[in-house]
């Protein structure tokens, strides 16, 4: 089988991770990137031998599957290009800034038998996958997402920027649509919302209480689900995944004890893991695990919550 012809647009911070990650895989040739800093495209180019470029109109038509790793307000118009030209697209989340959007560039893509994957990269932290399928769905979900100031990602509200992680996440696992939500949150360093809690309440009667800040002073990334008879704990930074549950023996009378189990993951490459999923897609057909309506319904809820926080 031939190489994939592969292309990165944007070669920020995360941008030139998507070029190494391509140009590692064996079924795969990344043939350029592309930024409209010339230097930070050649810096990337001539790391991996691929072609740098400013401007990516030359692309089209020219290559079988592209990372858009570009400001979010510019995601809509990047994809729909290199979809409408045939090319398979991984695009960064959110997968776009509205929902119309999202719609838009997932009628192409089934239009035109392609795969368009949002990146979602949380979904493939080890201890997430450990989650495996869930037999009794969660009753009650808690997340929090805590984080320093950094004033890479603050062209978006922290709901977009962190929160739709754990947003995304846990709509996977509830599989229930949502019912009613409430949300509050201020800003603090940025004109935007830097810290928020949100309240969400499905049809199926899960609740979920959803925190995320950038401007705390330490790293938190933890979920907590509650199931009838069990408890799963989730540390997303440590890759631990602990679970609770109700055992045999008593430990008082008429009480169940409680056994636990806890998975500790070696540090993976979830971004490899995430591109590695991409291009089997192509090769299979397969639907992959963050497909775009599972990026378009993220995307529906953090503007629901973003709304109400306005």
């Amino acid at each position: 089988m031939s190489k994939l012809k592969c292309t990165v647009i944007g070669t920020g911070y995360l941008g030139k991770f998507h070029a190494e990650k391509y140009a590692s895989l064996p079924n795969c040739e990344l043939v350029a990137v592309v930024d409209i800093n010339e230097q930070a495209a050649k810096d990337v180019a001539d790391k991996h031998g691929a072609e740098a470029l400013t401007d990516y109109q030359s692309l089209l038509g020219n290559v079988d599957a592209v990372s858009i790793v570009v400001p979010t307000t510019l995601h809509h118009q990047v994809s729909k290009d290199f979809l409408n030209a045939g090319a398979h697209v991984l695009v960064e989340k959110p997968i776009t800034v509205t929902v119309a959007e999202a719609d838009e560039l997932i009628v192409i893509a089934k239009e035109k038998n392609l795969i368009l994957q949002v990146g979602h990269l949380e979904r493939f932290n080890p201890a997430v996958m450990g989650l495996g399928e869930m037999d009794d769905k969660p009753v009650f979900i808690e997340s929090h997402r805590l984080s320093p100031f950094n004033p890479r990602a603050n062209d978006v509200s922290v709901v977009l920027d962190l929160m739709i992680h754990d947003i995304d996440i846990i709509l996977a696992i509830v599989d229930s649509e949502v019912d009613r939500m409430e949300a509050s949150g201020t800003s603090v360093l940025t004109k935007g919302t830097d810290i928020a809690n949100a309240r969400l309440t499905f049809k199926n009667g899960c609740v979920a209480n959803v925190t995320a800040s950038r401007i705390s002073m330490k790293m938190e990334r933890k979920m907590r689900m509650f199931r009838p008879n069990s408890y799963i704990s989730v540390d997303f930074q440590e890759r631990v995944l602990t679970k609770h549950f109700t055992g045999d023996k008593e430990m008082f009378p008429g009480v169940p004890s409680i056994e636990t189990e806890k998975s500790v993951f070696e540090n993976g490459d979830a971004l490899l893991e995430e591109i590695k999923q991409f291009v089997a897609c192509i090769e299979t057909g397969d639907a992959p695990l963050v497909n775009g309506e599972a990026g378009r319904r993220a995307l529906a809820t953090a503007i629901e919550i973003t709304k109400l926080l306005q």
